[in-house]
């Protein structure tokens, strides 16, 4: 349903840095920059989230699909190594639904970001 999703930052170069190595783990990478629209990530040559810098606005929450488990680990992981704060370690998230298993970090905006897997180990 939804083609990409668009997110300001206050610093475009800074949250690039953290886009870039926190999506890696995810298969995701910086596809193209616009003058106009921001840096796009994505995968199979299809940028499907932008960053562009304005004055911040209210934090949001975004949540990137993992294929599996160790996924979700390695993004949390790589997330903290270069100072993303914990907003939630890798794990079940059962109140969504029985094999949620996510990891949340706040990014440099303090935007709420999520990798998550649905399926059962």
């Amino acid at each position: 349903m939804i083609d990409h999703l668009s997110l300001t930052v206050s610093d475009y170069e800074q949250s690039k840095l953290f886009y870039q190595t926190v999506l890696a783990p995810l298969g995701c990478t910086l596809l193209m920059e616009h003058p106009i629209s921001g840096g796009g990530f994505g995968s199979d040559f299809k940028p499907s989230f932008w960053i562009k810098q304005r004055d911040a606005a209210a934090a949001i929450h975004v949540a990137f699909s993992s294929k599996d488990r160790p996924m979700v680990d390695e993004f949390y992981r790589t997330a903290i190594s270069i100072g993303a704060k914990s907003n939630g370690p890798p794990g079940p998230r059962t109140e969504y639904h029985p094999t949620y298993y996510g990891a949340f970090v706040l990014d440099p905006d303090g935007n709420n970001i999520e990798a998550v897997c649905h399926l059962p180990e």
